[in-house]
């Protein structure tokens, strides 16, 4: 399996982490990714995540999916 890296800029800090995965289309809509959250599918910085709404800011680094995205702030 290829795990895909992509950096993401954030245009709001912080935005919750279910938003990310769908504006990044790693989900197709709010509601799965809150349920991929809450099975546990989803990391923050290498520890699974199961808030829904965890504030991610610059710096961060969430996996999903085989892809992980690498957080940045837009300035």
């Amino acid at each position: 399996m290829t795990q895909t890296t992509t950096s993401v800029i954030l245009t709001q800090s912080p935005t919750e982490l279910y938003k990310i995965l769908k504006f990044e289309g790693l989900s197709s809509s709010g509601a799965e990714a809150k349920i991929a959250i809450a099975d546990g599918l989803v990391k923050v910085n290498g520890v699974v995540e199961l808030q829904k709404r965890k504030k991610i800011v610059a710096g961060d680094v969430v996996e999903f999916a085989e892809t992980i995205l690498n957080i940045r702030c837009e300035n």
